[in-house]
Protein backbone atom coordinates (compact mmCIF):
# COMPACT_ATOMS: atom_id res chain seq x y z
CA UNK A 1 0.00 0.00 0.00
CA UNK A 2 0.93 3.32 -0.90
CA UNK A 3 0.45 6.35 0.87
CA UNK A 4 -0.82 9.32 -1.51
CA UNK A 5 -1.65 12.29 1.47
CA UNK A 6 -0.16 15.61 1.79
CA UNK A 7 2.68 15.65 4.50
CA UNK A 8 4.15 18.90 4.75
CA UNK A 9 7.96 19.65 5.73
CA UNK A 10 7.81 19.92 9.08
CA UNK A 11 8.10 17.30 11.49
CA UNK A 12 5.07 15.35 13.30
CA UNK A 13 3.82 14.89 16.99
CA UNK A 14 5.66 12.08 19.00
CA UNK A 15 3.80 8.91 19.46
CA UNK A 16 2.76 8.65 22.86
CA UNK A 17 4.20 5.97 25.06
CA UNK A 18 2.69 2.75 24.74
CA UNK A 19 1.28 3.27 21.52
CA UNK A 20 2.08 1.74 18.36
CA UNK A 21 3.23 3.51 14.81
CA UNK A 22 1.64 1.73 12.29
CA UNK A 23 1.73 3.56 8.90
CA UNK A 24 1.18 1.54 5.93
CA UNK A 25 3.77 -0.34 4.20
CA UNK A 26 5.01 0.05 0.71
CA UNK A 27 3.73 -2.85 -1.59
CA UNK A 28 6.82 -5.01 -3.39
CA UNK A 29 8.05 -3.66 -6.63
CA UNK A 30 10.24 -4.41 -9.40
CA UNK A 31 13.83 -3.74 -8.85
CA UNK A 32 14.21 -1.19 -11.25
CA UNK A 33 11.01 1.04 -10.19
CA UNK A 34 10.44 3.43 -7.28
CA UNK A 35 7.29 4.20 -5.61
CA UNK A 36 5.46 7.45 -5.53
CA UNK A 37 5.62 8.00 -1.53
CA UNK A 38 6.87 5.56 0.65
CA UNK A 39 6.86 5.64 4.34
CA UNK A 40 7.15 2.07 6.13
CA UNK A 41 5.83 0.83 9.35
CA UNK A 42 9.32 0.99 11.69
CA UNK A 43 7.80 2.09 15.53
CA UNK A 44 10.08 4.41 16.94
CA UNK A 45 11.96 5.04 20.13
CA UNK A 46 14.22 8.02 21.18
CA UNK A 47 17.34 7.03 22.24
CA UNK A 48 16.52 8.28 25.21
CA UNK A 49 13.27 6.65 26.02
CA UNK A 50 13.12 7.46 29.68
CA UNK A 51 14.15 10.83 29.22
CA UNK A 52 17.31 10.67 31.03
CA UNK A 53 19.56 12.25 27.95
CA UNK A 54 23.18 11.71 30.33
CA UNK A 55 25.40 8.42 29.35
CA UNK A 56 25.00 6.16 28.17
CA UNK A 57 21.58 7.13 26.45
CA UNK A 58 23.36 10.27 24.87
CA UNK A 59 25.49 7.27 23.11
CA UNK A 60 22.96 5.51 22.34
CA UNK A 61 21.70 6.65 18.75
CA UNK A 62 23.31 3.96 17.01
CA UNK A 63 21.18 1.62 19.66
CA UNK A 64 17.79 3.11 19.07
CA UNK A 65 18.26 2.72 15.21
CA UNK A 66 19.11 -0.54 15.50
CA UNK A 67 16.11 -1.45 17.62
CA UNK A 68 14.04 0.29 15.28
CA UNK A 69 15.28 -1.78 12.34
CA UNK A 70 15.12 -5.10 13.81
CA UNK A 71 11.41 -4.68 15.32
CA UNK A 72 10.16 -3.22 11.64
CA UNK A 73 12.13 -6.72 10.41
CA UNK A 74 10.38 -9.06 12.64
CA UNK A 75 6.95 -6.77 13.12
CA UNK A 76 7.70 -6.28 16.88
CA UNK A 77 6.35 -3.14 18.60
CA UNK A 78 8.16 -1.01 20.70
CA UNK A 79 4.95 -0.52 23.17
CA UNK A 80 6.57 1.67 26.12
CA UNK A 81 9.68 3.50 27.17
CA UNK A 82 10.49 1.38 29.86
CA UNK A 83 10.61 -2.08 26.96
CA UNK A 84 12.63 0.25 24.68
CA UNK A 85 15.20 1.00 27.84
CA UNK A 86 15.79 -2.92 28.90
CA UNK A 87 16.51 -3.38 24.82
CA UNK A 88 18.90 -0.77 24.60
CA UNK A 89 20.70 -1.56 27.75
CA UNK A 90 20.54 -5.38 26.49
CA UNK A 91 22.63 -4.39 22.76
CA UNK A 92 24.55 -1.92 25.04
CA UNK A 93 26.03 -5.77 26.66
CA UNK A 94 26.64 -7.05 23.22
CA UNK A 95 28.69 -4.18 21.77
CA UNK A 96 30.65 -4.32 25.12
CA UNK A 97 31.00 -8.05 24.79
CA UNK A 98 31.83 -8.04 21.19
CA UNK A 99 33.56 -4.86 20.42
CA UNK A 100 35.15 -3.77 23.84
CA UNK A 101 33.32 -0.89 23.67
CA UNK A 102 29.30 1.05 22.94
CA UNK A 103 29.72 4.57 21.84
CA UNK A 104 30.25 5.63 18.06
CA UNK A 105 29.82 2.39 16.14
CA UNK A 106 30.45 2.42 12.83
CA UNK A 107 28.24 1.58 9.59
CA UNK A 108 30.01 -1.46 9.71
CA UNK A 109 29.99 -2.27 13.12
CA UNK A 110 26.10 -1.69 13.04
CA UNK A 111 25.80 -4.31 10.74
CA UNK A 112 27.56 -6.51 12.65
CA UNK A 113 25.10 -5.70 15.65
CA UNK A 114 22.27 -6.18 13.79
CA UNK A 115 23.21 -9.66 12.00
CA UNK A 116 25.10 -11.19 15.23
CA UNK A 117 22.26 -9.79 18.20
CA UNK A 118 19.18 -9.88 15.71
CA UNK A 119 20.34 -12.92 13.90
CA UNK A 120 19.40 -11.18 10.59
CA UNK A 121 21.15 -12.19 8.17
CA UNK A 122 20.16 -9.99 5.16
CA UNK A 123 22.28 -6.26 6.04
CA UNK A 124 23.78 -5.02 3.49
CA UNK A 125 26.39 -2.16 3.83
CA UNK A 126 26.66 0.20 0.96
CA UNK A 127 28.99 3.09 0.44
CA UNK A 128 28.48 6.05 -2.01
CA UNK A 129 24.55 5.89 -1.88
CA UNK A 130 22.27 8.43 -3.70
CA UNK A 131 19.22 9.70 -2.99
CA UNK A 132 17.41 7.56 -6.05
CA UNK A 133 19.78 4.20 -4.32
CA UNK A 134 17.63 5.17 -0.82
CA UNK A 135 14.35 5.18 -2.67
CA UNK A 136 14.86 2.38 -4.50
CA UNK A 137 15.71 0.57 -1.11
CA UNK A 138 13.08 1.89 0.76
CA UNK A 139 10.41 1.25 -2.22
CA UNK A 140 11.80 -2.80 -1.58
CA UNK A 141 10.18 -2.41 1.59
CA UNK A 142 14.01 -2.52 3.25
CA UNK A 143 14.65 0.04 6.12
CA UNK A 144 18.26 2.25 6.04
CA UNK A 145 20.63 3.17 9.20
CA UNK A 146 22.04 6.26 8.48
CA UNK A 147 25.25 7.49 10.28
CA UNK A 148 25.76 11.32 9.74
CA UNK A 149 27.59 14.26 10.99
CA UNK A 150 25.30 15.13 13.65
CA UNK A 151 25.55 18.97 13.72
CA UNK A 152 24.73 18.85 9.72
CA UNK A 153 21.60 18.07 10.29
CA UNK A 154 20.57 21.22 11.76
CA UNK A 155 17.40 19.41 13.98
CA UNK A 156 16.33 21.98 15.75
CA UNK A 157 15.25 19.61 18.62
CA UNK A 158 19.11 19.00 19.27
CA UNK A 159 20.85 20.78 22.49
CA UNK A 160 23.23 23.00 20.65
CA UNK A 161 25.33 22.03 18.67
CA UNK A 162 24.06 18.66 18.04
CA UNK A 163 25.83 15.54 18.34
CA UNK A 164 29.18 15.40 16.34
CA UNK A 165 28.24 11.89 15.00
CA UNK A 166 24.36 10.47 14.75
CA UNK A 167 22.47 7.50 13.29
CA UNK A 168 18.82 7.65 12.59
CA UNK A 169 16.86 5.46 10.60
CA UNK A 170 15.62 6.39 6.93
CA UNK A 171 11.88 5.18 6.68
CA UNK A 172 10.23 6.45 3.88
CA UNK A 173 10.12 9.69 1.68
CA UNK A 174 7.39 11.94 0.53
CA UNK A 175 5.80 12.52 -3.07
CA UNK A 176 7.44 16.22 -3.04
CA UNK A 177 10.66 14.25 -2.23
CA UNK A 178 11.90 15.36 1.23
CA UNK A 179 13.26 11.96 3.22
CA UNK A 180 11.28 10.34 6.36
CA UNK A 181 12.94 9.50 9.27
CA UNK A 182 12.93 8.13 12.73
CA UNK A 183 15.26 9.88 14.66
CA UNK A 184 16.03 8.67 18.17
CA UNK A 185 18.27 12.11 18.17
CA UNK A 186 14.62 13.83 19.77
CA UNK A 187 11.55 12.37 21.48
CA UNK A 188 10.08 15.12 18.69
CA UNK A 189 11.97 12.03 16.05
CA UNK A 190 8.88 10.11 15.18
CA UNK A 191 8.34 10.67 11.27
CA UNK A 192 10.53 13.50 11.11
CA UNK A 193 11.52 15.02 7.73
CA UNK A 194 14.42 16.28 6.23
CA UNK A 195 15.38 17.52 2.82
CA UNK A 196 17.16 15.27 0.44
CA UNK A 197 20.70 17.91 0.21
CA UNK A 198 20.31 17.65 4.16
CA UNK A 199 20.49 14.19 4.21
CA UNK A 200 23.11 13.61 1.32
CA UNK A 201 25.30 16.35 3.18
CA UNK A 202 25.39 15.08 6.62
CA UNK A 203 25.92 11.33 5.47
CA UNK A 204 29.62 10.33 6.71
CA UNK A 205 30.66 7.29 9.01
CA UNK A 206 32.33 7.84 12.11
CA UNK A 207 35.97 7.44 10.81
CA UNK A 208 37.87 7.52 14.14
CA UNK A 209 36.18 10.48 14.90
CA UNK A 210 36.91 12.84 12.23
CA UNK A 211 33.02 12.47 10.73
CA UNK A 212 33.28 15.51 8.24
CA UNK A 213 35.77 13.30 6.38
CA UNK A 214 34.10 10.12 7.06
CA UNK A 215 32.78 7.81 4.15
CA UNK A 216 29.26 8.12 2.57
CA UNK A 217 27.33 5.20 3.66
CA UNK A 218 24.38 3.27 4.82
CA UNK A 219 23.56 -0.07 6.37
CA UNK A 220 19.88 -1.13 4.50
CA UNK A 221 18.28 -3.81 6.55
CA UNK A 222 15.95 -6.39 4.53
Amino acid sequence: MIRYIDQPDVITEPIPSGQVYNSPVASSTPSSQTLYEVNLAVPFTSQAPLKNWGLPYAEFCEEASALMAASYIFGWSIPTPEFADQKLLEIKAFEEQRFGYYKDTTAEETAVIIREFYKISKVKVMYGPTIQDIKKVLSENKVILLPVAGRLLGNPYFQSPGPIYHMLVIKGYTKEGNIITNDPGTRRGADFIYSPEVIMNAMHDWNGGDVLNGKKVVVIVG
